[in-house]
């Protein structure tokens, strides 16, 4: 193995590792402000319960976030030196700002929120937890931006070996930054819903008649169901467009498409090959990706034949990534609606099963997150700047293998060892009896 493909293994595992702790904060974060907020305006103590509760599970995984995040950045300058060359004048501005106008901001709201409960006004603590959900939501938008110039790049120009910002508004917002932006928000919000409904289920199938439970479930349902039919239309119907305009590779790559088509069709399953590029036992509805893409069943949609074999993207993970994907967006929305349905008929606190599956489907929104950066970050390939800048130009020269490898088994055993912490934390507060709801 050399110091290039050890160098995108360890970026891989560090930024994956950090990525499911971002979804969860950014999605506690606004169910904690409206579980305070009706706490506080409805004087309702379990709704004050509520927030309690969740606010210790959202400070243990805001911390972790915390910390992985920070050795993401410093692999820029040490695996990744001459990409950071390359992109610091256009990186520079968005990493700044997401550091002094979102993360600073909170920060700071998050100590009034944790530790001012009963210390300040009720109105100044849920205005804390607003400025807690709008800082992690402003960081996200940052950091979507300056990935989103990799994918898209834009006001920016080329000169020597280096690029050079020519206008700060249309990197920020290049083609595909709100798509993603909008999608990678939702999808955060759906996690939250499910971390919520699913911690509620669990105290429901412990005691049925639980306040605390019923109330939280209420609460983690009714919105669940609200993100889960926005994340996949409209937001993941309209980033899938911005894709097959802006990177038909990649659009190619995640639909299966390997040959150019009009009337393209809309593969729901298949088992991609390579070499040749095929898919096996397809199934798929004719004339359905080309009116999806473009609005019209005549529409040419270009294939992976179409490029050469030198900038195609991986064709299996892609693929698969994708289309796994899409899979659990449309569970949720069945499991969130079933749920709703019986929420609304009153059976929801007995059916057994739908609390049951609210509880494991916990974990399922992280994976769905995961599966969504694998097919955005692989379908860039062999790009790490699109059209610019190639992966394998991009890596650290005096960087030797042996010491890449060694890093990466450090971090991949301390990581392990937080990974197994967190989970501990988080189960352990999650299992235990809420405090009374007069505390």
């Amino acid at each position: 193995m050399d110091a290039l493909f050890l160098a995108r293994l360890q970026f891989a595992v560090t930024v994956g590792f950090h990525f499911i702790f971002p979804p969860i904060s950014i999605g506690l974060a606004w169910m904690l402000c409206i579980a305070e907020w009706l706490g506080w305006r409805k004087r309702d103590p379990v709704y004050v319960q509520v927030g309690r509760f969740f606010a210790k599970l959202f400070a243990i995984t805001f911390a972790v976030g915390v910390a992985t995040g920070i050795v993401m950045e410093f692999q820029f300058g040490t695996n990744w030196a001459v990409y950071s060359k390359f992109v610091g004048d256009i990186f520079g501005a968005p990493l700044a700002a997401e550091g002094v106008f979102a993360f600073f901001l909170e920060s700071t709201f998050m100590g009034l929120y944790i530790f001012g409960r009963d210390r300040v006004s009720k109105g100044v603590h849920w205005f804390s937890s607003l400025m807690v959900a709008v800082g992690a939501t402003m960081s996200a938008f940052w950091i979507v931006a300056a990935n989103s110039w990799q994918q898209t790049p834009a006001g920016s120009v080329v000169r020597n070996g280096r690029a050079e910002l020519t206008s700060f508004y249309d990197a920020i917002f290049n083609p595909s930054t709100m798509p993603r932006y909008l999608h990678v928000v939702t999808a955060s919000l759906v996690t939250g819903a499910f971390v919520v409904a699913g911690v509620a289920a669990y105290h429901l199938l412990k005691d049925k008649d639980s306040v605390f439970g019923r109330k939280a479930l209420r609460l983690g349902v009714a919105w669940g169901l609200v993100f889960a039919v926005l994340e996949v239309m409209p937001f993941g119907h309209f980033h899938a467009q911005q894709v097959a305009r802006t990177q038909p590779e990649k659009f190619a790559a995640i639909e299966g498409l390997y040959t150019s088509q009009t009337a393209a069709p809309l593969v729901l399953f298949g088992i991609p090959f390579s070499p040749p590029p095929l898919i096996k036992a397809k199934v798929e509805v004719p004339g359905l990706l080309s009116y999806m893409a473009f609005g019209s069943v005549g529409e040419r949609v270009r294939g992976i034949d179409e490029f050469p074999l030198e900038d195609r993207p991986p064709l299996w993970l892609t693929f698969v990534s994708f289309h796994n994907m899409v899979v659990l967006g449309l569970w949720f929305i069945a499991l969130m609606g079933w749920a709703a349905f019986r929420l609304f008929s009153g059976k929801l606190w007995e059916d057994r099963l739908v609390l049951k599956a609210l509880m494991w489907s916990i974990p399922l929104p992280v994976a769905a997150c995961q599966l969504g950066w694998m097919a955005a970050e692989v379908g860039r390939q062999p790009w790490i700047v699109y059209k610019l800048l190639r992966t394998s130009e991009a890596h650290s020269p005096t960087v030797t293998a042996a010491e890449v490898g060694f890093s990466l088994v450090l971090f991949g055993l301390i990581y392990l060892m937080l990974g197994a912490l967190w989970l501990f934390l988080m189960i352990k507060k999650a299992k235990a009896t809420p405090a009374p709801a007069h505390a």
